[in-house]
């Protein structure tokens, strides 16, 4: 078996419903309603092999011609030790309602991921069992990995928590001396409110 075969087996189980095979640099993706990924990610761990859950990664589609389609999209890197093979799931999410389930019950590697997610992105996991932010404090407002966030960050009134200036550029030791034009495309030199 390889990945197409995976993704023709997955069209085959769920006869009914709408499967999208993508092939983009000879990886496979399956693109499919997000209301049915427990059931396919169950049939891919138990009946296709695909044991290990490598990564679940959040995607925001904002201003791009995806975003129709659903602004964010959530894709599971899934592996098969026994076949050797690595397949991706995708479900799209809309802005206006976004939840997905959780696949933590199927692959417990996805509690992290999905928790990460959650955090940057905005992403409910219905199901998840411990759904709390895992980067930024409780009660943050923001999603800082949407594309609508801006790259400088935004200000706070919590003092040591965050920068509430523009972050320095210090970088650690292992920085060369600056080239004369680099303040200019550094987003981080900004300050709050520049254009």
């Amino acid at each position: 078996m390889d990945a197409k075969d995976a993704a023709a087996r997955i069209a085959a189980q769920f006869s009914g419903q709408e499967f999208k095979a993508v092939e983009f640099r000879g990886e496979v993706s399956v693109e499919f309603d997000r209301k049915l990924l427990i059931e396919v990610g169950r049939f891919c761990r138990d009946s296709l092999g695909f044991d290990y859950l490598v990564d679940v990664s959040g995607v925001d589609n904002l201003s791009n011609e995806l975003e129709a389609l659903g602004r964010f999209e959530v894709v599971y890197g899934l592996y098969s030790y026994s076949h050797h093979i690595s397949l991706r799931l995708r479900v799209r999410v809309p802005e206006e309602n976004p939840v997905v389930a959780s696949v933590a019950g199927l692959w417990r590697t996805a509690d992290w991921h999905e928790r990460e997610i959650y955090d940057m992105m905005g992403v409910k996991f219905e199901g998840h069992p411990d759904l709390r932010r895992i980067l930024m404090w409780e009660g943050y407002p923001y999603f800082p990995l949407r594309k609508d966030f801006p790259l400088a960050g935004k200000p706070t009134e919590i003092p040591d928590v965050a920068f509430s200036a523009a972050a320095p550029l210090a970088g650690g030791p292992f920085v060369t001396e600056p080239a004369a034009h680099t303040h200019d495309r550094e987003p981080r030199a900004k300050t709050f409110g520049e254009d």
